[in-house]
């Protein structure tokens, strides 16, 4: 019996429907990106510091009794923990580093005639400028007023960066406090006889989530440490401040090391050209040191992603989202090849 053109009409108008939908819930993403990417974010931290929570919160309380630490003061005490470190890290490199800094601000009109001088010698240069000349005329400067729209810029970008920041460890703080209904949640929208498996992948996640988190941090206080240790030995003046720029640039993956190693280089010039050719062979080494060893101990033996993968998750979260998004490539990568793994699982176990 032959099918007739109305018999489709329900699954056309169905389909329609679908692809609107679908349109709708794209369109509306796309318009609150910017929240989205700050519950991924906050997701991410939730999913990394959970084991340290958990920790904590089987810690007891008191020393006679069994009563445990309730979960949310569990998360505060991690919160503080971390406040309490950057506090004594705070302290112990605050002081001689806003003493380098001052130092550097004082020395810049000095290290400027000399960087200038050299330039002049090798023929590079075809003037002589004030330090104010060579701001006015740097690309995009405009004199005070272009100076004034630059500062303005710099403490509304400050003030949008640290909003973001506490609203981020304010998300966490929620989810970490909400993990186990929302845990529960998410299991109960798969069937019975596959909630196992899916909580054992939730368990991996949350390993390798934890363990990139772990290691990022580790990686920016060898790389801040060794930066003082070498630039000291290599007799660079404001040390401190240049180790903890390098220590910042670890974070960023890709143009961070390069960005923190500009103003060593800068600085190092003021010295002399030997210096400058050591900091820039300390900086190839270090990096060398820490792409080929340091890197693949920790993202394939900790977090298990290989390194085509780290590259490739690199280049593409870049092109999206730039910075961010190579940050957040390399757990993202780590989370897709779980869940692909599985579903690899899963199709062969249900071919068998």
């Amino acid at each position: 019996m032959a099918t007739e053109p109305a018999d489709y009409k329900p699954l056309i108008l169905w389909t329609l429907a679908m692809t609107a939908l679908t349109a709708v819930v794209l369109w509306a993403a796309f318009l609150v990106r910017d929240v989205l990417l700050l519950l991924y974010v906050s997701g991410l931290l939730a999913i990394g510091f959970s084991p340290i929570v958990r920790l904590i919160e089987r810690q007891k309380a008191l020393p006679i009794g069994s009563r445990r630490f309730p979960r949310w003061l569990a998360i505060l005490i991690l919160y503080l923990g971390i406040l309490g470190t950057l506090a004594l890290v705070a302290v112990l490199v605050f002081p001689p580093l806003v003493d380098q800094a001052q130092q550097l601000w004082s020395a810049k009109d000095e290290m400027f005639e000399s960087a200038q001088q050299f330039l002049l010698e090798k023929g590079l240069l075809s003037e002589h400028i004030t330090f104010r000349e060579a701001v006015e005329r740097a690309p995009g400067a405009g004199g005070s007023e272009a100076l004034g729209r630059t500062a303005l810029s710099a403490v509304l970008g400050l003030a949008g960066g640290i909003l973001g920041l506490l609203t981020i460890l304010i998300l966490t703080f929620y989810l970490l406090v909400d993990s186990g209904s929302l845990r529960q949640f998410l299991l109960h929208l798969f069937p019975l006889r596959d909630r196992a498996r899916v909580d054992a992948v939730a368990r991996t996640i949350t390993t390798k989530v934890s363990a990139w988190l772990g290691g990022q941090l580790f990686l920016a206080g060898i790389i801040g440490g060794s930066s003082a240790v070498g630039l000291w030995l290599l007799g660079i003046p404001f040390f401190y401040v240049l180790a903890l720029l390098s220590a910042i640039g670890e974070l960023i993956p890709i143009v961070g090391p390069v960005l923190a190693a500009i103003p060593a280089i800068a600085v190092a010039g003021t010295v002399s050209l030997k210096k400058v050719l050591l900091v820039i062979i300390f900086f190839v080494v270090q990096q060398q040191i820490e792409n080929h060893v340091l890197v693949p101990k920790v993202m394939s033996r900790q977090v298990g992603v290989s390194a085509v993968t780290v590259i490739t998750a690199l280049l593409i979260g870049g092109k999206l989202l730039g910075i961010v998004g190579a940050i957040l490539a390399v757990p993202t990568a780590a989370i897709l090849q779980v869940l692909f793994t599985e579903w690899m699982n899963s199709r062969e176990t249900g071919s068998d």
